[in-house]
């Protein structure tokens, strides 16, 4: 099947063995759907923190800050639709709480269908996955329609938390402060750092520092490209000071991360 194609994994393969690729707030290039069979945890999506459990599905469209932490014990699958893909999932993001055993029943067999199909090697996967994507497009909306789902209006506070994570997903490459986006927000630092605290349980700075942190994990882990490239590339004035940062933050040098991620990925 091409790389291209809509897809389903567990969550365990969504992170990959490495619990920060989900608990780390970060943004991705495609669409996610998130169904969650089993466990509890913490979500942070569209600037807010919010429990979830079983029989939760999330919406997580392209390039929203997002993170998701269950635990050892949480299991659940992830619908991936990649850049380029003809299926497009709804583009808000949501978190649909299903109690209706009917609609937990129908997700359920589409996502069996569709995981069915991927696993053969017959000609036409690729369209027929498209089909079953599309099916469970038409469960989201139908959901999405119902009064129960109807999101909340949200408070100034909210508006300002969700903006801010907004500004992470853009411009967290660029060589920028927490208090320089503050500043392009119309707002103090004081008051950025307060609702958001408020609103996800992080400062504002943390958030910051857990997108950049997972992008240097992430290209450190998964690329070759050589650490003094990554720190260039995530707005760091120097190689040492990039070096400090990971310190600090994973107590392991750059290299140290590479060298104890080949292991984790020769397993998976």
């Amino acid at each position: 099947m091409d790389t291209s194609d809509l897809h389903i994994v567990s969550l365990s393969q969504l992170a990959g063995t490495q619990n920060w690729r989900l608990s780390l707030a970060h943004d991705r290039a495609e669409q996610l759907l998130i169904w969650i069979t089993r466990g509890q945890g913490r979500l942070l999506l569209d600037g807010q923190r919010r429990g979830v459990g079983t029989h939760n599905a999330i919406i997580v469209p392209a390039r929203h800050l997002f993170a998701l932490d269950l635990g050892r014990q949480g299991v659940g699958q992830a619908v991936i639709v990649p850049e380029g893909c003809q299926i497009l999932f709804p583009q808000m993001p949501r978190l649909l709480r299903i109690r209706e055993v009917s609609a937990m029943s129908e997700l359920t067999v589409l996502m069996e269908a569709a995981t069915r199909e991927q696993s053969t090697a017959r000609p036409l996967t690729g369209q027929a996955m498209e089909a079953h994507g599309a099916l469970i497009s038409v469960w989201l909306q139908r959901q999405m329609a119902l009064e129960e789902h109807a999101p909340q209006k949200r408070n100034a506070a909210g508006r300002l938390t969700a903006a801010y994570c907004r500004r992470i997903s853009e411009h967290f490459r660029a060589p920028m402060t927490m208090a320089d986006h503050a500043a392009a927000l119309g707002v103090t630092p004081t008051h950025l750092t307060r609702v958001c605290r408020a609103s996800t349980g992080r400062t504002a700075a943390d958030l910051l520092t857990e997108r950049v942190l997972h992008e240097a994990r992430l290209l450190l882990t998964s690329t070759r490209v050589p650490a003094q490239d990554i720190a260039r590339h995530l707005g760091f004035g120097s190689a040492a000071y990039f070096t400090r940062f990971m310190q600090q933050h994973t107590r392991m040098t750059p290299t140290g991360l590479r060298r104890a991620a080949q292991p984790a990925a020769e397993a998976a």
